[in-house]
């Protein structure tokens, strides 16, 4: 108790510069939790809308289906077996068929994906409802990437081409009956839904699909001729992103870091060289070179509990704000391909919190001590002379 009331009266006197340290060191800590905390939210918000917009509870895809390949398309698709289609018709499965094909929206050409999914599905977020409540003959959703795409809007009218199952051209004027709003970009760059029979029936593949989108309450058992994604697998690019992008923002608060600390060792070297007369006078006065290495060390912590209280007076209530209403992101986001909504809310956790409370505690402390170390080579004579270093 003596070592940290004499710590606090020293820091004290120091006046300014020890709330200068104390501000970037409480700087450096919100930085640090609001950006772990965005990417957090991030990756969360982009699991939870990439499974309900996308992938569901996972995928069965056919030998052949290649995501990464449009060419294996043409030959990715099998008949659903008797035993699939029971689990389809109780909605533990929703089939999609994938076509390539080229849209011709006012004279230009652009390669697309014809997929076509059930109108009463209801595992994905998709609103399929539409194409039962569009008189069109054709209709089709599409999301608002690919309307502005092709300066398409609801109601206007595409030609559409594709090749059917023996690779005969055919063609067909399609009608948007929807333009959804998803922060999804694989279900909406390049992507044309229709319904699954009515473009079953146009390419000769009745009763065939590419791939199987499990529901997300249903568990996963194997099906012969099909091969299961789990969602672990097909969010993995996510998992790296986010990873990569943790690492990256490691470099900026370690600056911060850095800087603060750099303050606090400084503080601590200056303070040990203008005071070995008090450290020769304590020294002389019984305590041990330990205990008097404790001092310093304990007056250079202090700094990050002062920081703490910075935090508690500016930090936790920035933070929360941003936790209620987020960042606001451009819209150039939208270009970079990734999940990620409008608006991007981050989540904090305990254990984020605890980490970098322990972090800025722990970091404080020891670069403490290293300058503190050299008093355990001052001798008493000397340093009440002012000649000890």
């Amino acid at each position: 108790m003596l070592a940290i009331r004499l710590a606090f009266k020293n820091l004290r006197a120091a006046g300014l510069r020890t709330w200068l340290a104390a501000a970037v060191l409480s700087i450096a800590f919100v930085v640090m939790v609001f950006y772990n905390g965005l990417l957090d939210g991030w990756n969360l918000q982009a699991r939870n809308d990439t499974r309900a917009w996308e992938i569901g509870g996972g995928q069965y895809w056919h030998p052949q289906y290649d995501r990464f390949d449009p060419f294996s398309l043409q030959e990715a698709h099998a008949l659903l077996a008797p035993p699939v289609q029971q689990r389809v018709a109780a909605g533990e499965l929703a089939p999609v068929l994938i076509v390539p094909a080229t849209a011709y929206p006012d004279g230009r050409m652009i390669n697309v994906q014809l997929k076509g999914i059930a109108a009463d599905q209801r595992i994905l977020a998709l609103p399929t409802g539409f194409f039962r409540s569009d008189s069109a003959e054709l209709p089709a959703l599409i999301g608002r990437r690919m309307a502005a795409s092709l300066k398409l809007k609801s109601g206007d009218e595409m030609l559409v081409r594709w090749r059917d199952r023996n690779g005969v051209f055919d063609a067909r004027e399609i009608t948007i009956a929807h333009i959804f709003s998803a922060n999804v970009p694989a279900i909406d760059n390049g992507q044309i839904w229709l319904p699954l029979d009515r473009l079953q029936a146009l390419t000769g593949l009745e009763n065939q699909c590419t791939l199987l989108i499990a529901a997300a309450e249903q568990p996963a058992p194997p099906l012969p001729g099909w091969n299961w994604r789990p969602p672990a697998l097909l969010l993995k690019e996510y998992e790296e992103v986010i990873q990569a992008k943790k690492a990256g923002s490691g470099i900026l608060y370690g600056l911060l870091f850095a800087i603060a600390l750099l303050a606090i060792f400084d503080t601590q070297v200056l303070a040990i060289f203008r005071r070995q007369r008090e450290i020769g006078t304590l020294m002389a006065l019984g305590m041990t070179r330990g205990q008097v290495i404790r001092l310093f060390t304990v007056e250079g912590s202090v700094h990050s509990l002062l920081a703490l209280f910075l935090v508690a007076l500016y930090g936790l209530p920035l933070l929360a704000w941003l936790g209620r209403h987020g960042i606001t992101m451009p819209e150039v986001a939208d270009a970079t391909g990734m999940t990620i909504s409008a608006t991007l809310i981050p989540v904090y956790s305990l254990s984020l919190l605890l980490v970098s409370v322990a972090l800025v505690i722990v970091s404080a402390a020891i670069v403490s001590y290293l300058p503190a170390r050299r008093i355990a080579q001052m001798k008493p004579t000397e340093a009440l002379k002012g000649r000890a270093m």
